[in-house]
């Protein structure tokens, strides 16, 4: 047998339906809050910001949803995705576990945002919409907007974190290459971005500040639509054939994972993987131990309260149930720049607060180690957040090795990091230190939650 072991489907195999977790929970998730009357929103409320066809899929209760076959058309230019045996990082570690991962790095941006990129750009397409305004981190959520709505026609605004923008050149050549508009945040464009500006002229920016820049070129343009990559229940929706297929292929493999990892920043590819196995769990399926991983520098699972807070900085979005660490928490600039978001999904939240998951946190540099070694043995070198994901399997891996059990792993590789050499190059210079947050900014956000009734 050869060291590396892929699962293809073809293209037949690709899900006909998102699968909604929503629907299984064995307790529903709290509502969706307006800042000003504190009481549940309504379809109407969120029309401002989305096509009607994505609210009524964030609200939605149904356990399928089926894909429209553009959508999928579209998804067939790299879907399904591989399920890999990574053979030769089991023979390195000396493990008797398997370890497998799905590789989303096969998709045109490089990672699996497109999956809910295309959906988000057809829908507003339908709904006659011919611009969207989103934010992005490292980059690969505003690349994949950028690539979708170049095939739907959809002209795309990008608010690029300013740290990730300056240290991703080729992200930001990539969102242009596809059509878009990229600009560091906060910028001088928006009431919200001058205001940070003015208070911190040298703002390294925060995915919070940059969601408050397109939501506010959205709120004040009927024209305009804006977009989110991840965190929000339709979001996590469509990321969920990540899962559906990987079921499909251990089926294939004739095996059947123990463990399930993936890193989490807002948890839209944690969800992707995790959601479709802890559906079966919760219809009677076996019990598995699903693993979401964040920065030790921003961690909201970890770290952050479960309480009621504002998606962005400068609170235009409605509240949410959430782990967060302030609305106002700004993260240290550490390379994984997807994780460097205050708040976690509700959903994913939720899961967590009733013991469906767990949560661990690791530092920059024992993740680059990790990504390393996998990259030594399976030839792909992860984007810098799917190297969280790389390090929990890994030590899952050795303990397995230390306790003599032969379990299944299998984890979210989410994105290459083609774009992200520089940060390799740091790591191999020895610039790339663990930075931690400041624990009185920590309290200050917490500080100023939002007070909403128990």
């Amino acid at each position: 047998m050869s060291d590396q072991v892929k699962f293809v489907l073809d293209e037949t195999h690709i899900p006909k339906t998102w699968y909604n977790l929503t629907a299984d929970l064995p307790k529903p998730p709290p509502p969706v809050l307006h800042p000003g009357t504190k009481q549940p929103v309504g379809p109407a409320d969120l029309e401002p910001l989305f096509p009607m066809e994505l609210i009524m899929q964030e609200v939605t209760g149904e356990r399928y949803i089926d894909i429209p076959q553009p959508i999928r058309d579209v998804y067939r230019m790299w879907r399904p995705s591989p399920l890999i045996r990574a053979r030769r990082l089991e023979q390195k570690l000396g493990t008797p576990a398997k370890i497998y991962f799905k590789y989303e790095g096969v998709s045109p941006a490089g990672s699996h945002k497109p999956n809910t990129a295309v959906a988000q750009a057809w829908y507003n397409q339908q709904a006659g919409i011919k611009r969207l305004s989103t934010e992005t981190g490292a980059g690969q959520w505003g690349s994949s907007l950028a690539f979708a709505g170049s095939l739907f026609g959809i002209d795309v605004t990008v608010f690029q974190v300013r740290v990730s923008y300056d240290q991703k050149p080729y992200r930001r050549a990539l969102m242009e290459t596809y059509g878009a508009r990229c600009i560091a945040s906060p910028s001088n464009e928006t009431d919200s971005g001058r205001a940070i500006l003015k208070q911190h002229p040298d703002s390294p920016g925060s995915l919070g500040i940059a969601i408050s820049e397109a939501v506010e070129v959205a709120a004040k343009d009927p024209a305009v639509k804006y977009s989110l990559g991840s965190v929000l229940n339709h979001v996590l929706l469509h990321q969920t054939i990540v899962g559906q297929e990987t079921i499909e292929q251990f089926a294939m493999a004739g095996d059947d994972p123990d463990i399930i990892i993936a890193c989490a920043g807002g948890g839209s590819n944690f969800a992707g993987l995790a959601f479709p196995f802890l559906g079966l769990q919760l219809r009677g399926g076996r019990k598995r131990r699903i693993i979401a991983v964040e920065p030790a520098a921003c961690p909201s699972l970890t770290r952050g309260k479960y309480a009621y807070d504002f998606g962005d900085t400068a609170h235009l979005t409605p509240l949410v149930k959430m782990h967060t660490l302030g609305s106002t928490f700004i993260p240290p600039g550490f390379h994984a720049g997807g994780l460097r978001y205050h708040g976690m999904s509700p959903l994913v939240s939720h899961a967590k607060e009733l013991g469906l998951i767990e949560a661990r946190a690791y530092h920059q540099t024992t993740c680059f180690e990790a990504g390393v070694e996998f990259a030594r043995c399976e030839g792909i070198v992860p984007a810098p957040e799917a190297n969280h994901a790389v390090r929990c399997a890994i030590d899952e891996a050795l303990r397995c090795k230390k306790e003599g059990k032969a379990e299944t792993i299998v984890f979210n590789l989410s994105g290459h990091g083609h774009f992200d050499m520089q940060a390799y190059i740091n790591y191999f210079e020895g610039k790339l230190v663990d930075q931690n947050y400041d624990e009185k900014e920590l309290a200050m956000a917490l500080a100023g939650l939002p007070s909403v009734a128990a």
